[in-house]
């Protein structure tokens, strides 16, 4: 039996994406997760980022992360964008997944990297993909309310080819070290994108809230050609930059000397917020997101959600000592 999912122009069938062999996911594990550290390592007992980490007690938030996408793309359309110094990590969750489809970096260059090396990779496979690009560290209330807007997404992009689809969450407080985004109608499940604004002072953020802007969860579906066709627009030096690494091989010397003096790139600050016009949201509507960001975030969620990992007990003891 297949869910529908309905939209702003018309009633999506999730058969229509598992079987849309041009369906594509990239899931973002590369960050470095340094302000949620201190919590990591009480977990993990290891400088681990957060994405490799069992922040809820069970598997780690990479691994639910694939689960979560999983009725919306194929495992085998699935990529994933990983650091090096991070392999001893990764590995276990990504065992059984195809070399092919790891991405490595060798350092930390920011999101545009990862978007940029994914894309152009994705388009050197399927020139026609359609790819949605998934944050590793992400937690929702309701998974099944998010992946049928996960599905309405890919549908979206498709039906849109010269835009990008962002899912906008409603906030439930105003959270300065997010992106907002203002739709052109609150009313719509999906509608163009009026206004772009990358982590405002938390007054700002307050004033946003208060006129119904929408929390930026930065996952985003669009052709694959899309995205290259902007970040040629807002920053072709990195598209250029990954042409090359990419002809010699990301895990190469030669594409680790490139990648070493790449200049670090923001992709909602220097690529979307100068490309309001080609963008459209999607409202998660209904459900609770946080990207975990840091502590206080962690355990907010935690009491909000009523859930208690083993870890728990620890947190409290070094809370009240």
């Amino acid at each position: 039996m297949f869910m529908n999912v309905l939209s702003s122009e018309r009633i999506y069938s999730t058969r229509v994406i598992i079987q849309n062999q041009h369906s594509w996911a990239v899931i973002l594990a590369g960050g470095d997760g340094v302000r949620l550290r201190p919590l990591t390592r009480m977990i993990s007992g290891d400088a681990r980022p957060k994405q490799f980490c069992p922040i809820f007690g069970g598997r780690t938030l990479l691994a639910d992360t694939r689960d979560r996408l999983r009725p919306a793309v194929s495992e085998l359309r699935t990529v994933f964008a990983v650091r090096k110094a991070h392999e001893r990590f990764w590995t276990p969750d990504l065992a059984d997944v195809d070399r092919s489809r790891i991405l490595v970096q060798p350092s930390n260059k920011g999101t545009g990297a990862g978007i940029a090396c994914s894309v152009l990779h994705l388009l050197s496979l399927d020139p026609d993909a359609v790819v949605c690009f998934l944050p590793a560290d992400h937690y929702y209330d309701d998974e099944p309310g998010f992946q049928a807007a996960l599905e309405s997404a890919y549908c979206a992009a498709a039906d849109n080819p010269a835009s990008l689809i962002l899912m906008g969450a409603t906030p439930y407080y105003p959270e300065p070290e997010y992106g907002w985004i203002q739709a052109s109608d609150s009313s719509s499940l999906i509608s163009p994108v009026v206004r772009f604004c990358e982590k405002p002072s938390l007054e700002h953020a307050r004033v946003l809230m208060d006129r119904g802007f929408l929390w930026n969860t930065f996952v985003m579906a669009g052709r694959a050609a899309t995205f290259l066709e902007l970040m040629r627009n807002s920053v072709p030096e990195l598209v250029s930059a990954f042409q090359a690494i990419l002809k010699y091989g990301l895990e190469s010397s030669r594409a680790r000397q490139l990648y070493s003096v790449l200049d670090v790139i923001d992709f909602s600050t220097d690529v979307l917020s100068s490309s309001t016009q080609r963008l459209k949201v999607l409202k998660l509507e209904d459900v609770r997101w946080s990207d975990l960001g840091k502590p206080e975030r962690v355990i907010a969620t935690l009491e909000a959600s009523g859930i208690r990992p083993h870890w728990a007990p620890a947190l409290i003891r070094k809370a009240t000592a």
